[in-house]
């Protein structure tokens, strides 16, 4: 049986404030009942121990890991850094603050301490910016004009939603490195990419599967840091609403494919990496005016249409290409519409043209 620490915990806080309890009781100055004075304590003691023993020592461990857990790395480098340097600066103030006259003379360096330690935190989380894109220009990070946001390029999170893991794409974009940074993955997420993978429905279960499987693939990419955290938000149910907030805490995009995360991430002022939008932006631009090659495939909805693909899955829709389903044919494009759906194009087959290749 596995012992948890927080049990651990609770067993030796009993023990302590039983034996505690118990001598306190016994040194109680009472004729001839010291023994049940010892006894009573001691089962007070050990009570006590047992009940409040987590909230002194794991509950707030807890709290302070959970308060850190939502600070990004590079605000926490910086922190850091800015409390050394301002204790530095204390310790090299103390000497002559020590020689003032008393009582002066003995506050004025806890004060200092104080006062220096929250400044530098403040200074160096303020311009934390800067400071990462100095570092970087001297690390030979930066390329040659050492700008601040390449280490913030570098180093910043993206948090990936479940919509994006089970679509798949996520995975060979990472590998052309136009993702740079760590793919931070709640564990929220994976428990709903995990409900999804157990599910009764077997189209739900192969998506979950699939996004599964996507991970694993993203985790052995070696130029790609992929994180699952344990990080939460309290009092949030919805995964999109815990994502959001957890963003906007972090300070770093969503990385998503659901249109209602989109829009709701947007009006809060979150930044949305939206992965149907970037391969809307990078399709082919066909104009109209133009000539196109394509193999009609399908029957459109409307009377006489045929339907065929460009290599990056933009639908042509062909007016007059029922006739020569299964035929590569040139088209002349007639109309290109942009939908939320993605990009659709419309032309013709030149019907004298064609006749005269059948001929």
């Amino acid at each position: 049986m596995k012992l948890s620490f927080e049990f651990f915990l609770r067993y030796v806080g009993m023990l302590a404030l039983g034996i505690g309890g118990a001598y306190w009781g016994y040194m109680i100055p009472d004729d001839g009942v010291s023994i049940e004075n010892a006894v009573l304590f001691g089962v007070i003691g050990s009570l006590s121990g047992l009940i409040v023993t987590p909230y002194f020592t794991t509950r707030p461990a807890r709290k302070v890991l959970s308060v850190f857990g939502r600070v990004s790395g590079e605000s926490l480098f910086a922190g850091i850094t800015g409390l050394v340097v301002g204790l530095l600066i204390t310790a090299l103030l103390s000497l002559p603050l020590s020689l003032l006259p008393d009582p002066i003379g003995k506050i004025a360096p806890f004060v200092t301490m104080l006062f220096f330690g929250y400044f530098g935190v403040s200074l160096f989380v303020m311009r934390q910016g800067d400071i990462m894109g100095l570092l970087s220009a001297l690390s030979g990070r930066g390329g040659q004009g050492g700008s601040s946001s390449s280490w913030t390029n570098l180093n910043r999170n993206i948090l990936l939603d479940t919509s994006v893991i089970i679509d798949g794409r996520v995975a060979d974009i990472a590998k052309t490195g136009f993702l740079p940074g760590t793919l931070l993955i709640p564990r929220f997420v994976l428990n709903e990419l995990q409900y999804v993978a157990d599910s009764p429905d077997s189209m739900r279960r192969q998506r979950g599967r699939r996004g599964m499987e996507v991970l694993a693939d993203l985790q052995k990419q070696p130029n790609l840091l992929v994180r699952i955290s344990d990080i939460n938000v309290e009092g949030v149910r919805e995964v999109d609403d815990k994502l959001v907030v957890l963003a906007k805490q972090l300070q770093c995009p969503i990385l998503t494919n659901d249109y209602n995360l989109n829009r709701v991430a947007e009006i809060q002022g979150v930044t949305i990496l939206n992965i149907n939008e970037l391969a809307n932006a990078v399709k082919s631009i066909v104009l109209p005016g133009e000539i196109l090659r394509i193999n009609i495939i399908q029957e459109g909805k409307e009377h006489g249409q045929g339907v065929g693909f460009m290599e990056d899955g933009t639908m042509v829709v062909v007016e007059n290409g029922k006739e020569y389903i299964g035929e590569y044919r040139e088209l002349n494009i007639t109309k290109v519409l942009q939908t939320a759906a993605g990009r659709m194009i419309f032309g013709r087959v030149e019907e004298d043209k064609a006749d005269k290749k059948k001929k």
